[in-house]
């Protein structure tokens, strides 16, 4: 999947909101310790090995807080890196005053990088993808679905606007059997949104197969359950979730499912450690 940067218009009030958040009305530390004419030369490294994203966000946030900082990449997102990845050259209390909140997305979204590829490659040599959830951070789903897609994983849907995804609650709510909500949502939603189910057992699966719905979503079943619908359902889109992890993504990838949506992408990925070293 491509890795499609957020809109400029999005990330400018995000990287706004972001630095608001941290500087409030100015960094006191640095405007009483450091000079106003002191310069700095630093580089940010990468404390462990990982996958890098979100380079050029760090970049605006510091020509943010300071057009004339002299910022270079030194690694693209998606590498596999260690050691240095930027450098910052220009005013130290410009530098320091955008440090935190770089390193936070930074740190943030290589984490979310990182774990990604480490699933997409426990299940290579399959045909099945991994796909990301909404589990993500309130105001940062659109960059973290731009993490998981650097780290080789798949997008679901980005909310509730453009796909039906239709569940327990909402069958128990509606009144009505798995067919007629399938119905209701063909009847109701846009022509182009697809329509997804959730299943716990293999007759509900049997009775999405028949309602023609675009994408059956296998809950908590298992790996037996799971052949058996790969079976019972050719041709349509097969998505396994619930309780995965890494140690049990493999055998449920040879299953044959289509694909694999992992919350902890997001909701559970460690930070990529990184910290700003001055450099003499």
């Amino acid at each position: 999947m491509v890795a499609i940067m957020p809109d400029a218009l999005w990330l400018e009030d995000f990287i706004d909101r972001a630095l608001a958040e941290d500087i409030g009305f100015g960094d006191i530390t640095t405007a009483s310790v450091v000079p106003e004419d002191a310069a700095i030369r630093a580089e940010i490294e990468v404390q462990a090995e990982g996958v890098v994203c979100g380079l050029a966000v760090a970049e605006k946030i510091f020509h943010r807080v300071d057009s004339q900082l002299k910022v270079r990449s030194l690694a693209s997102d998606g590498d596999r890196v260690s050691g240095a990845v930027m450098r910052i050259e220009g005013s130290a209390r410009s530098a320091l005053t955008a440090e935190r909140t770089a390193l936070n997305i930074l740190q943030r979204l290589s984490g979310i990088a990182t774990l990604t590829w480490r699933y997409v490659q426990a299940v290579a040599g399959t045909k099945t993808a991994i796909a990301d959830t909404r589990k993500t951070t309130p105001g940062m789903r659109a960059l973290e679905k731009y993490a998981v897609a650097v780290g080789g994983g798949r997008n679901h849907r980005f909310g509730l606007f453009d796909a039906v995804l239709i569940k327990d609650n909402h069958l128990s709510l509606a009144g009505c059997s798995l067919t007629e909500a399938i119905h209701r949502a063909r009847q109701r939603a846009p022509h182009l949104a697809k329509i997804e189910v959730e299943c716990a057992t293999l007759g509900q699966v049997e009775e999405a197969v028949a309602a023609k719905a675009d994408a059956i979503m296998l809950d908590n079943m298992s790996l037996d359950e799971m052949r058996e619908a790969v079976r019972m359902a050719p041709g349509v889109l097969l998505e396994a979730s619930g309780g995965i992890t890494l140690e049990t993504v493999r055998s449920i990838a040879e299953t044959g499912v289509d694909l694999i949506s992992v919350g902890a992408l997001t909701h559970s990925a460690p930070i990529l450690p990184m910290h700003m070293e001055v450099v003499p």
